[in-house]
């Protein structure tokens, strides 16, 4: 991935706000992932962190398409809406850095 990219996750009663930045330059954008408690043990098991699985869901995306076609607010899940392969995708990267 060759755009800077900064994730930051906070609990909250439902789960996880995590806030993304791609980029550092002047049309840096800005993103809010929502990460339920469910999506993280689905896309991510065995990691208890939701840091990583937002940070490779966005390599993920940004190999797909620009920074500036991602949402701006999503649920994680969303993902698999525009890319049906995600699932299977970031449980295999996810498995290997485990």
């Amino acid at each position: 991935m060759s755009e800077p990219l900064s994730v930051a996750c906070r609990l909250t009663p439902d789960g996880f706000a995590c806030t993304v930045t791609v980029g550092d330059d002047a049309a840096a954008t800005h993103h809010t992932v929502l990460v339920s408690q469910a999506d993280l043990e689905r896309f991510a098991p065995g990691h208890y962190d939701p840091d990583e699985l937002v940070r490779e869901s966005f390599a993920f995306l940004l190999e797909r398409e620009p920074r500036e076609s991602i949402l701006r607010q999503f649920e994680l899940p969303v993902i698999e809406r525009y890319f049906p392969g995600y699932e299977a995708t970031i449980r295999r990267q996810l498995a290997r850095e485990g």
